[in-house]
């Protein structure tokens, strides 16, 4: 069918484009991402999927940046762990409806979203989304969970030396994806620690064995050396002895 993906980032495109192509879909992409903070990331994300579809000889359809619109609908709900699902769900309807309203003034028969290759997201509420905006608009939602895909989309992204943003877009996300970081590293050091602590008696263990060791090899060198220089002395004397004889 005639399809409009939308279409998150590049990476995250370069999968679910290659199978829906083989599905035989007709396919153009929308970049629709008002989210996505700041302004600067916003152009950076869009030039990239611009340059790899423009190789694709796949054409790529782009939104209004219009950072208010999202912060009326979806910024709404802050910072708060809690309102975080709200935050996304909102986010997801405001650029699936744009999508969609692109698509059926245009011609289009489905629409598809690139945003379920993340496994950050949250994938049920991506399909009820598109689901409830195609349904309104008299469009086909193409869902498929692309999560698999996540691995491969990764390794070709990082083959082709694509640039990958490790946050999702807003700039709640920007500041909660640092803070997730900075508890993994503390995880991580802490793991470590903990190893480290739990290791330490067998490591002082086999410390205390290896000096033991090397006191009981130097010690031999002790005797060894104190046997030789007796019977080095034990010779002289001898010798001595002889020749006065």
């Amino acid at each position: 069918m005639k399809l409009l993906l939308h279409a998150c980032c590049c990476p995250c495109t370069l999968e679910p484009l290659r199978l829906l192509l083989e599905e035989g879909h007709e396919i153009a992409i929308a970049y629709m991402n008002s989210n996505i903070h700041p302004a600067a990331e916003y152009e950076h994300r869009r030039d990239v999927l611009l340059d790899f579809a423009h190789e694709q000889g796949i054409s790529v359809v782009e939104g209004v940046y219009d950072p208010q619109a999202w912060a009326r609908a979806a910024g709404v709900f802050g910072t708060d762990p809690a309102q975080r699902p709200s935050r996304c769900r909102a986010c997801y309807r405001l650029r699936l409806e744009e999508a969609c309203d692109y698509a059926a003034a245009h011609g289009f028969e489905g629409v598809a979203t690139t945003l379920t290759v993340s496994p950050y997201q949250y994938t049920d509420i991506i399909r009820e989304e598109l689901e409830r905006a195609c349904a309104t608009r008299g469009l086909a939602a193409v869902f498929r969970d692309y999560r698999e895909q996540y691995p491969e989309a990764t390794r070709r992204s990082k083959a082709m030396g694509m640039y990958r943003q490790n946050y999702c877009g807003c700039a709640f996300s920007k500041v909660e994806a640092a803070e997730e970081r900075e508890a993994r590293k503390a995880e991580r050091a802490a793991a470590k620690a903990a190893k480290e602590a739990a290791e330490a008696p067998m490591r002082a263990a086999a410390e205390a064995a290896r000096q033991k060791k090397r006191a009981e090899k130097q010690a031999y060198a002790n005797k060894r050396a104190a046997q030789r220089a007796a019977l080095k002395a034990y010779k002289q004397a001898h010798r001595s002895d002889d020749a006065k004889a």
